[in-house]
Parts: C-alpha cells; structure tokens; sequence
C-alpha cells in the first residue's frame, strides 16, 4: 500500500471506531492528526516527484557531453521533505561508480559533519549541482552548469529545505548567481530564491561553506566550515550534541 492509501485507510479505521463508541460529529480541526496526516502525505508526493525528475530525466540526460563519459547519473539521496539541504559541485570517482552523491573521502568527512550537528545522513538531502562526473573530477564547465541548473532547481522547489548549505565556491556561485570567492560569502546567510526571480517571496537561508574535499587538503579552514554550520544549526534550532 502507498504512504498516501496507507494514511487513508488509519482515518478510515478511526472513524469507524468512533462510530462504534457513538461519535456522530468531528470537528473540522483536528490538529494533531491532521498534520501527522499531512506531513506524510507531503513526503510521499515529495518522493515520488523526484523518483520521476530522476527516472524520467536525469537519468536519460543528455544536455550537455558528460553524458558519454558518466558511468552513472548521481540525482542524490536522503529525505525528499528534509529541513536541511547539502548542496555540492560534482560526483567524484566513486560517486559515478555507485550512483551515490558524497560517498568517497569528502563525503565521508560529510557524513561526521552532519553528525556533529546532531543529524544522520536520512534526515537531510544531499545533492549537486552536476548530475554527471566531469572527467578527471575538473571544474564543472559553465555550459555543463547551465544544462544541469533546472534539474537542482527543480529538486530544491520539490524538497522546499528550511536552510540550503552550498559546500565549495561553484556550488555557492551557482546558486547565487554571483562571481565572489567562496571567502567572502561563507560565514552568513544569503537569500537563494527557488523560482530565480529576484523579487520571489519564497528565499530559504542559504548558507555558503567550503567543500569538505578542500577541508581534506586545508583542515586549518575546518573551524570556519565549523562556525558556519553552527550558524545553520541555530537557523534551524538544532542544539549541539554531547
């Protein structure tokens, strides 16, 4: 049964409980359930719209000459209704081998990341700009950025995350649409808008850090990266684990 059919048939079953006991009136609210019911409802339709995007779009890409050199298309993974969005550059070696965003040595520095802040892998998104691996893991080309940009789009409109994490200068760029180094823009909070227009309401804090492949060459920068997603733990009300 789907999450959706699933949701339904428990308000069926409470309903005819009450029944039962007599109950012939229910209140238009019903808090509780009805945003337990709603919040799973969302993330099925979440999943299921970027099981599409992927299956029926990236997967298939061929925008731009990275699709004759990919061994596989890397959508990313985690919760489709996740808060939290970590956004990077490109799938690396093992990353094109798995079909895996962030599996290799920066993603596992990721991974300790994102459990110092008191979160798992599942509870979070985690994604690139470029859906294929650029040969020999170079810079993304700009008209390789520009093919594979409405796919991200697309993915951070169906997620719609309370706070974006750009990890490197081209993901930071891209997404602001701007040509300053990664120093300047790390340590505060930028306005990333989800349809692009400048005058969209819909701006999630986007929070720019350095890629955990340049902490692997620099760890002396691993305390600003550090600052910077306390800044976004706090954004998100997150308290630092013991």
């Amino acid at each position: 049964m789907t999450e959706r059919g699933t949701i339904r048939a428990t308000l069926r079953a409470l309903l005819e409980t009450d029944r039962r006991l007599g109950v012939s009136e229910w209140p238009i609210a019903m808090p509780a359930l009805r945003a337990a019911a709603a919040a799973a409802v969302d993330s099925g339709d979440k999943s299921e719209r970027l099981r599409i995007l992927d299956e029926t779009q990236v997967r298939a890409c061929t925008r731009c000459g990275l699709s004759e050199s990919r061994t596989h298309s890397v959508f990313g993974q985690g919760n489709p209704a996740a808060r939290l969005v970590f956004v990077g550059e490109a799938p690396g070696f093992e990353e094109d081998r798995q079909g895996v965003a962030f599996v290799g040595r920066a993603g596992q520095l990721l991974t300790r990341i994102i459990e110092a802040m008191g979160l798992k892998r599942e509870d979070v998104f985690i994604c690139n700009v470029l859906k294929c691996r650029p040969p020999g893991n170079r810079d993304p080309a700009p008209e390789e950025i520009a093919s594979c940009q409405p796919y991200l789009r697309e993915q951070l409109e169906i997620i719609d995350p309370e706070v974006i994490v750009a990890l490197g200068a081209p993901a930071a760029r891209t997404l602001l649409d701007t040509t300053q180094p990664i120093g300047r823009l790390r340590g505060r909070f930028h306005d990333y808008r989800i349809s692009g227009a400048p005058l969209d309401p819909r701006a999630v804090p986007l929070m720019p850090t350095y890629h955990p492949a340049y902490l692997l060459r620099s760890p002396q920068q691993k305390a600003k990266t550090w600052a910077d997603l306390q800044l976004v733990m706090a954004r998100l009300g997150l308290e630092r684990p013991t």
